[in-house]
């Protein structure tokens, strides 16, 4: 990585909304220490008191990662998210990925989120449809400050950036507050890697998405996201944000992380060091993490995680998606294991500081009980689901669909909800990165960081 060209001491402060973002939040962490930035993990109790206000010039920038939009908003509070609306109303800048997008929007009821975007959240004609995930083609908005001069593709492409979407929302252009807003990108196409649910878009001959319309009245050809606002800016009193549905963080894909740079490079007084995220392996972690007695329950529940994810590979299950998640078939708990995989991978990297060690000591115990039920009883779940699917059509009620369900609840929670014995687990691994992330060196610098 290239040198930062500003100091921590020199470059403004992008603070990072901690608060029910997961593996997003780790990745827009990583992302700006990538691009040479100083940056600050922030709980929504600290902004409900005050760590937002008094020193603008020590917080130039709120990126809120993505995530469940509704729990960031119960998260922050009335304080809190009165105080990300004072921030950007009196010259800070906002900065929303997917989840974090879709938490700027006006909603209704108010509560449910920050209201400094005019738009609202669009809801898609069929479910399936957000069930989308890969690299899209989108095509840019070059009018404006966001797109520099040489970012854009040339050729049949011309115009055009390949940009990540993970599940995303959709802004809802047809209200009054729209005039306000200017579109930065629109959806054109899909690319190379992208996946409606866990169907690969190009591995499907063309002529079947027709096929399929005429003969069982699906529409799986993603024209419904052609021309669609895939990310869009603005101004809230003195301050500005832009809010994308795109991934621009997404570790390794060059032209996201490119126009990354570009967008942060706007919304703060610096310019970014780097254009490009590091990769980002999740199936090669060294632990940082002196291996005692006392340290043990976090280390076993690293290699447990590695072999249940290596489970779900070897039956199909999952799949092999980027180095940093792993796909899943439609119906399982996939984004809930790729998150709690990737806070055990990030916390056991770092080399914990004195806050994590003494919030280990009491944290341990409940931590060494939870891991103990929650991962055979996900092996066992895992396999019975794997054999529901197998017997589906000549034994529908081998395996009881109520007791699966069930017994999901009691291990995963819910979707986008969060509970279970899951979040006895991510919860305490989080916790221990966030107590751990200030003294932490930029990607590619962590002793639990393969190269």
């Amino acid at each position: 990585m290239i040198a930062a060209e500003n100091t921590p001491e020199q470059s403004p402060v992008v603070h990072i909304l901690w608060d029910a973002s997961h593996i997003w939040g780790l990745m827009a962490w990583r992302a700006m220490m990538s691009l040479g930035l100083s940056c600050r993990l922030l709980k929504a109790k600290d902004i409900a008191d005050g760590a937002l206000l008094g020193k603008p010039e020590q917080a130039s920038l709120l990126l809120v990662p993505g995530g469940s939009a509704r729990r960031k908003a119960l998260a922050l509070g009335e304080r809190g998210r009165e105080a990300v609306r004072f921030f950007v109303e009196r010259g800070g800048s906002y900065l929303g990925f997917c989840g974090g997008a879709g938490l700027a929007l006006s909603h209704e009821p108010k509560e449910q989120g920050l209201q400094i975007c005019p738009l609202r959240r669009a809801v898609y004609a069929e479910r399936l449809h957000h069930l989308i995930s890969g690299h899209v083609l989108a095509r840019m908005r070059a009018e404006n400050e966001f797109v520099p001069p040489g970012l854009l593709r040339k050729g049949v492409r011309q115009g055009c950036l390949s940009l990540p979407v993970w599940w995303p929302g959709r802004f809802e252009m047809e209200n009054g507050g729209s005039a306000a807003v200017s579109v930065l990108a629109d959806y054109s196409e899909p690319d190379r890697d992208f996946c409606i649910a866990d169907m690969s878009f190009r591995r499907i001959p063309k002529h079947i998405f027709a096929h399929w319309q005429e003969v069982y009245g699906v529409n799986l050809s993603a024209d419904f996201l052609a021309g669609q606002p895939l990310a869009v800016s603005g101004r809230y009193g003195l301050g500005r944000y832009a809010l994308s549905y795109s991934h621009l963080e997404t570790p390794h894909s060059p032209e996201a992380n490119a126009w990354l740079a570009a967008v942060v490079g706007v919304l703060v007084p610096a310019k970014p060091a780097c254009t490009l995220v590091r990769q980002w392996d999740l199936r090669r972690v060294r632990p940082s993490w002196p291996d005692t007695r006392e340290n043990a329950p976090l280390l076993s529940a690293l290699r447990r995680s590695h072999a249940l994810l290596r489970l779900a590979l070897q039956h199909r299950l999952f799949f092999v998606r980027t180095p940093w998640l792993a796909g899943w078939r439609a119906g399982l708990p996939g984004a809930a294991l790729n998150s709690l995989h990737a806070a055990l991978c990030t916390a056991a990297s770092l080399v914990p500081s004195e806050a994590a060690l003494e919030y280990w000591h009491t944290a341990r115990k409940g931590f060494t009980r939870a891991a103990d039920l929650f991962f055979p009883g996900a092996e066992g779940w895992l396999l019975a689901f794997r054999l529901a699917q197998t017997l589906v059509s000549s034994l529908p009620r081998a395996v009881d669909r109520r007791g699966l369900d069930e017994q999901q609840a009691a291990l995963f929670g819910q979707p986008m909800q969060g509970g279970g014995l899951l979040e006895e687990l991510i919860a305490p691994a989080e916790e221990l990165v966030y107590l751990s992330h200030s003294t932490a060196p930029p990607p590619g610098h962590f002793r639990g960081e393969m190269p």
